[in-house]
């Protein structure tokens, strides 16, 4: 039925019952009703609201940041109590939840949810652009942070513990600021500086004031703990992908970019530690009973955190999740404890908070020089996410 013609005041009565399905941008047209529809004949536009709209308004881009730091924050104390889990588990008398397997599991989850979201980069038009310099680097960079970074930090987990790996990951974020200015001639801050430097302080008292722990290894007139070593080469590695990155993967999408290194850094990983290690080093990578906690591992860890961060990354601009993931350390910390009982100890107490203070002024001196720079740019270029993954840590996968 349509009604033309009508009152001011009888459509205004009529525009009140429909008020709560409808919004119009001016009451004073003709209009008429068809079929539950307003329909304006001057030319105004009348825009029907979903409810649903109403009922579910839109998640802010730092919600899903904060709750992949969370996530994130606590991947290495989980990865350390699943491998206890395992110790109690034996099969034969192997562990079937090794360090090694829950990395190669969970590479291969991590790559399946980033096809899922980025597949449609890879087309061909996209990788003709690509020079052999550009997969020179790209490949440079998976070996890095792709393979060698995440096998020592695991290897570091096995043999020290979980807040030392924490800390003495922080080692990242002054190495590449160092590097930056001295190979990139980047500029910064006298915050920035001092920060770093704090961290960098912060981190050797965690190595040095440690107490004697089995394995040691020499290193002139310091005996330093193999997990401590091992956890500071890998962030070394980390280091000096992320200049890789920001020299030459400028232009590289990001999707081609977490894709590559993940897919290349995986297989990598696995042919390595099948020549040092052997077959049978994998051979449970296919026991239910791996696969029963992997289930909970590739979810929470791999899927739902990744999730998270993309979707953050994607709504939120680098001054904000730079921010956000500096708080990985601390969650880390508070996981490490919660979960595993491991409390800080002394020297972490001491290097942990300069660290804390190195991070706190270097996330002054990222503001300032953000702004004149991508602060307020989305995240959806290979150096930004570098930037963000820089202050970060290690994300368990």
């Amino acid at each position: 039925m349509i009604l033309m013609n009508l009152s001011l005041e009888k459509f205004q009565l009529i525009l009140s019952i429909f008020s709560e399905s409808y919004g119009m941008l001016n009451s004073q047209v003709t209009y008429s009703i068809f079929k539950q529809r307003l329909i304006v004949y001057s030319g105004v536009i009348v825009t029907r609201v979903k409810r649903r709209n109403l009922l579910h308004q839109r998640i802010p881009g730092k919600i899903y940041l904060w709750l992949a730091i969370l996530i994130f924050g606590a991947s290495s104390a989980i990865t350390r109590k699943l491998t206890e889990i395992g110790a109690h588990n034996l099969i034969g008398d192997r562990n079937p939840i090794s360090l090694c397997n829950v990395l190669f599991v969970g590479n291969l989850c991590a790559l399946i949810v980033l096809i899922a979201i980025y597949w449609r980069q890879w087309n061909k038009t996209t990788l003709q652009q690509l020079s052999k310099t550009d997969w020179f680097s790209l490949t440079v960079v998976a070996i890095l942070s792709g393979a060698l970074a995440p096998g020592l930090i695991f290897q570091a987990l096995a043999i020290t513990g979980v807040n030392n790996v924490i800390l003495i990951g922080r080692l990242e974020p002054p190495l590449t600021l160092a590097l930056s200015v001295w190979l990139l001639r980047e500029r910064v801050n006298k915050w920035e500086i001092i920060g770093a430097i704090a961290a960098f302080v912060g981190v050797s008292l965690t190595i040095l004031l440690q107490p004697p722990s089995v394995p040691m290894m020499s290193m002139g007139v310091f005996n330093l703990g193999l997990g401590e070593v091992l956890a500071a080469i890998g962030s070394i590695a980390v280091a000096v992908s992320t200049i890789i990155g920001k020299k030459y993967l400028s232009q590289i999408p990001l999707g081609i970019y977490s894709i590559f290194r993940t897919a290349l850094g995986t297989v990598i990983f696995f042919l390595v530690a099948l020549t040092l290690y052997g077959k049978e080093h994998f051979i449970d990578v296919f026991s239910p009973f791996l696969w029963q906690w992997m289930l909970v591992y590739g979810a929470v860890i791999v899927v739902l955190g990744q999730s998270f961060w993309l979707k953050g990354l994607r709504d939120s601009t680098v001054s904000t999740a730079s921010l956000i993931g500096s708080f990985t350390p601390i969650v880390g910390i508070v996981a490490a404890f919660l979960i595993l009982n491991e409390a800080p100890t002394m020297a972490q107490y001491i290097g942990g908070s300069l660290i804390l203070i190195g991070i706190f002024l270097s996330q002054i001196g990222n503001l300032r020089h953000s702004s004149r720079r991508f602060a307020s740019r989305k995240l959806s270029s290979t150096p930004a996410e570098q930037e963000v993954e820089t202050h970060m840590g290690f994300k368990g996968i």
